[in-house]
């Protein structure tokens, strides 16, 4: 498989009818995986699932089942967990889709969350994105994602070990806890952002490159993904919460309504850090100009100080036989002094008008 394998497009749908599946997105995965963990208060049972129908197992309403998969180009295999779990074809089709913009769907059979997952990579100031989709229902939560880099590994570890209220409450606060998970990600996305745009004043008010303005402009357009992805992922907890829904009980309300407060909080740094870059980039204009202002006036500095030495050497340059000062023994040097003279007059006159 290459290492960036080509991209499917929206347009490879075209006239197929609804619900078709198609993946659209790069294929990020040579193989389509997927695991499961079954808990109660009492037990955690965890293991790998060969297959879409060994899933069956697990809609039981006794125990809390969470079914992560990976990897969404092997359509057949989600068509197969779809028919597992009586998913909608419409839904189906949103989850191999990695395009889609993070929204909340009510099914008669689940709900449909999909949102965006963030790694920002220091070194190379670069930013990825994955699709995660989760469909919570009767006793059991799926999720899917693109990619194996996992940012669930803490809910598998408060379900392992038993900590918190996880293992006690039921699939909607495991939902919760999934959508908390990610949201704490963004916030890990923006403080290496924010310690990026540190090291770009520090190096802007250095020396202000063109090489400073292009990861500006990087910056920039990565700070426009975000809050693409951050905005419509305050409507949807903000409508999780309101909903009247028998999927989620009504103490999990308080959490949706502290994770809505997180998104604003994501929004506020995503603006902040959207209005520091533009001001950087005025801010570069701006020591580019007074940096070329500089350089013009010690070149009209210098030009300025030549003129009078010009007209001299040019004066004294005419070829006539009758200049008092060409038969002088010391013409020569006088000449050089009246120049470095004038010279220095016009600098230290300079230097007195603050020119210099």
């Amino acid at each position: 498989m290459p290492p960036n394998p080509p991209l499917t497009a929206q347009s490879s749908k075209k006239g197929l009818p609804p619900g078709t599946l198609v993946h659209i997105g790069r294929r990020k995965r040579e193989k389509t995986t997927a695991t499961v963990i079954d808990y109660s208060a009492e037990k955690c049972e965890e293991r790998e699932l060969p297959s879409a129908a060994d899933a069956a197992k697990y809609k039981s309403d006794s125990t809390v089942s969470w079914i992560n998969v990976i990897g969404l180009h092997d359509t057949e295999s989600i068509a197969s967990m779809g028919k597992t779990f009586d998913l909608h074809p419409l839904l189906l089709e949103d989850i191999v889709n990695s395009t889609q913009r993070p929204k909340l769907q009510e099914f008669d059979a689940c709900l449909f969350v999909t949102v965006r997952l963030f790694y920002f990579d220091v070194k190379s100031a670069s930013l990825e994105s994955e699709q995660v989709s989760l469909v919570l229902g009767k006793g059991y939560v799926l999720s899917f994602q693109e990619d194996a880099r996992d940012v669930f590994d803490p809910v598998r570890a408060a379900i392992r070990q038993g900590k918190g209220k996880l293992r006690g409450a039921g699939a909607d606060f495991l939902l919760y806890q999934l959508l908390d998970v990610l949201i704490d990600s963004y916030f890990d996305v923006l403080e290496n952002i924010g310690y990026a745009i540190e090291s770009l004043e520090e190096d802007l008010l250095k020396r202000p490159a063109p090489s400073v303005l292009s990861r500006i402009h990087k910056l920039r357009r990565e700070m426009i993904i975000i809050r693409k992805a951050v905005w419509p992922l305050r409507e949807v907890l903000s409508a999780m919460d309101r909903l009247d829904n028998a999927f989620i009980e009504k103490k999990t309300h308080l959490y949706l309504r502290d994770a809505y407060d997180h998104t604003i909080q994501l929004m506020d740094n995503v603006e902040t850090f959207r209005d520091m870059l533009a001001v950087m980039v005025d801010q570069y204009l701006s020591l580019a100009s007074n940096r070329m202002n500089e350089v013009m006036k010690v070149l009209t500095v210098i030009a300025t100080i030549f003129m009078p030495l010009t007209f001299l050497v040019g004066v004294y340059g005419m070829n006539f036989d009758f200049m008092p000062e060409l038969s002088s023994p010391y013409g020569y040097p006088a000449v050089w002094a009246v120049c470095i003279l004038i010279a220095a007059g016009m600098v230290v006159y300079f230097r007195k008008k603050e020119w210099l």
